[in-house]
């Protein structure tokens, strides 16, 4: 063997050995083009550093990503920042920047369903992640399950222990789905431990002054408000849903090209206005209903429980007076 293939063959294995596998499989490509343009040692080895940097760069932010856990079909780029309000388009600016997170600042972003709260904060989650932060998306019912999880196997400290190594937390609709007391608990203690510790950025439907049916006690509730608010931008998403305005364009645009208009409403019947002045009637009596017994709504599978419930509150006033009053009344022949 030469003495060319040998410097080959311990010149690879020496950069497998030093874990530089971009040095490894451009060296002799670069090598040929510094020998074409003349480039000194210095230029030929600083191309080939640059090279790997930039490889390890990548590699780094795509490990980053999927620890995130964001989707990453919610890029900034398919974000639509003119519906946000100007007050909300400057403060998703100054999120870009990442400042927050080295002041461990949380941000609270409100607004009503489809009005872009999670695609906002995805977007700059992923944003940020690109310019070398740790993050880390969940929704608060996935969050509340692994910390249930995580308490009931005594391995709660160290779950809030692997949080604690991303610098921002994302937790998605906060109150959307009804959790009892010792649910919210853990989601507490979870917010009490990120305290001017990481920040939290998280979406709610909710005010705060509907938060006590988040957290079921309000001195947690205040507590909780409390540590979330100290250190925070508040963002307020008061636009219409997105989805609704993608489906009304949807069907004008239809419309246009001359296709089926979209179906009209249909008008609810006698027999569905009783049924639904008899859930009203059976809420206000403090009665359960099938949907809260069995799921199933109100058709043909419900217990008779209900069904006796529903025939006596429609024969009982008020909706029973009228068919009271209609059999006292005289007839003719009567008279």
């Amino acid at each position: 063997m030469s003495e060319a293939a040998n410097i080959k063959t311990e010149l690879t294995q020496g950069l497998k050995a030093l874990h530089l596998p971009t040095i490894r499989q451009s060296y002799e490509e670069v090598a040929r083009q510094a020998e074409r343009e003349a480039l000194s040692y210095e230029r030929y080895l600083h191309e080939l550093v640059e090279r790997e940097c930039e490889e390890r760069q990548e590699n780094r932010i795509s490990k980053m990503l999927r620890e995130s856990q964001l989707p990453l079909e919610k890029s900034l780029s398919g974000f639509e920042t003119r519906r946000l309000p100007a007050k909300a388009a400057r403060q998703m600016r100054a999120l870009l920047d990442g400042g927050f997170l080295e002041r461990t600042e949380n941000v609270l972003v409100f607004g009503n369903p489809g009005s872009g709260k999670t695609h906002l904060l995805e977007a700059v989650g992923q944003e940020l992640v690109r310019k070398g932060h740790r993050m880390f998306f969940t929704s608060c019912e996935m969050l509340v399950q692994e910390l249930l999880i995580a308490k009931r196997d005594l391995k709660l400290s160290k779950l809030i222990k692997k949080y604690s190594r991303y610098e921002g937390m994302i937790i998605d609709d906060l109150g959307y789905i009804r959790q009892t007391r010792e649910e919210m608990e853990v989601v507490f203690t979870l917010l009490a431990e990120r305290y001017e510790r990481g920040s939290v950025l998280l979406t709610s439907n909710l005010p705060f002054s509907k938060w006590e049916g988040i957290f079921k006690d309000p001195m947690t509730t205040a507590a909780a408000i409390d540590r979330l608010v100290h250190h925070s931008m508040i963002i307020e998403l008061n636009i219409p849903s997105y989805r609704l305005e993608q489906r009304r364009a949807n069907c004008r645009l239809q419309a246009r090209r001359g296709g089926n208009p979209p179906p009209r409403p249909v008008r609810p019947s006698r027999k569905s206005l009783s049924l639904r002045r008899g859930r009203q009637v059976l809420d206000r009596s403090g009665l359960k209903t099938q949907q809260e017994t069995m799921g199933n709504g109100w058709g043909p599978e419900a217990s008779p429980f209900v069904g006796h419930a529903l025939r006596f509150a429609l024969n009982t006033p008020p909706y029973g007076r009228r068919r009271a009053s209609l059999r006292a009344r005289p007839t003719r022949s009567q008279n």
